[in-house]
């Protein structure tokens, strides 16, 4: 067990990508965790958004692909932050601090619902040039856990990690979801008290996004088939609030498919991303375009031609 942590991919990633730490409020507890790869010449990148277990490597294999590729992308961990509006100041502070005026944004779970709050919060003056949410929500109250949200600061570590892990899928699973549930439980031991009950807090507290403030964004909807901690009922209101979304459906991968299904996201996350080639919102090297542009669009072609068949 423990199968991605020992990974040469992994090691690879870890030996050559380093680990930033920007502190960019007053206060200087809150620290930004950031890998920042791939060329620094792209002025609008795609950045990754954890969810509540996750650290900024658990996009590792997104980092090593698209990178390969020619993409700049950016993989976050957050500071503690205890509200949307916190968090949203932050995190417009650190884009302020990487100069960067606008940026594609591809969150999960509660990493969607805090970039889709974050489009909402620049609507006057755009940040997000797209979205790409990836088993993610709209409206907090689905987890029915509001009226405790504001207790969290409270609980011991153990107990904030028993509630996180109740929502990991369990029975049989296939070795590599295993292995992405593995590496996700020692990603969330590696978490202290107060970042998961910020984390948790953010992911419970009362709030909803407002979609006619983010409705002119480019939207694709990541969300899989199996057994994941979204309810069908959840699904469906994120396909509601985003009627023209593209969406992105994978038979299986359960809470964290950029780990077990890294190769269908990263295809998904291409195929999204082609959209702005050839514009100042690229998130590729020009250069790097035309031959991986050809190769993406047959693979997607070939993919939907199997879906057909089926």
């Amino acid at each position: 067990m423990g199968e991605i942590k020992v990974s040469p991919d992994y090691n690879w990633f870890r030996s050559t990508v380093p680990l930033k730490k920007i502190i960019v409020d007053d206060d200087d507890s809150k620290i930004w965790s950031l890998y920042d790869a791939g060329p620094r010449s792209i002025r609008c990148p795609l950045i990754f958004l954890p969810p509540v277990s996750g650290t900024a490597d658990v996009f590792f294999q997104q980092i090593l692909a698209l990178t390969g590729w020619g993409y700049r992308v950016i993989a976050l961990q957050y500071p503690v932050y205890w509200d949307h509006l916190e968090f949203c100041d932050g995190f417009r502070k650190l884009l302020d601090h990487l100069q960067l005026d606008k940026v594609h944004l591809f969150g999960a779970s509660l990493g969607g619902f805090l970039a889709q709050k974050f489009a909402e919060y620049t609507h006057k003056s755009p940040r997000v040039q797209s979205l790409i949410l990836c088993n993610a929500f709209s409206d907090t109250s689905i987890f029915n856990q509001t009226w405790t949200a504001n207790s969290f600061w409270l609980m011991p570590a153990f107990m904030l990690k028993k509630i996180v892990l109740g929502n990991f899928a369990s029975g049989p699973l296939d070795p590599e979801m295993a292995d992405g549930i593995d590496f996700m439980v020692d990603r969330l031991e590696s978490l202290g008290q107060s970042e998961l009950a910020s984390r948790l807090t953010l992911n419970c507290q009362n709030s909803y996004v407002e979609p006619h403030k983010i409705r002119d964004i480019p939207v694709t909807i990541m969300d899989v088939f199996d057994q994941s901690a979204l309810s069908t009922e959840a699904k469906e209101e994120m396909y509601k609030l985003y009627p023209n979304a593209r969406r992105a459906h994978l038979k299986t991968g359960g809470n964290f498919p950029y780990l077990c299904r890294s190769a269908e996201v990263n295809l998904y996350i291409q195929i999204h991303l082609l959209q702005f080639h050839g514009t100042r919102y690229a998130a590729i090297d020009p250069s790097m375009v035309s031959a991986e542009e050809v190769e993406v669009q047959k693979i997607s072609l070939h993919s939907s031609n199997e879906q057909e068949e089926q």
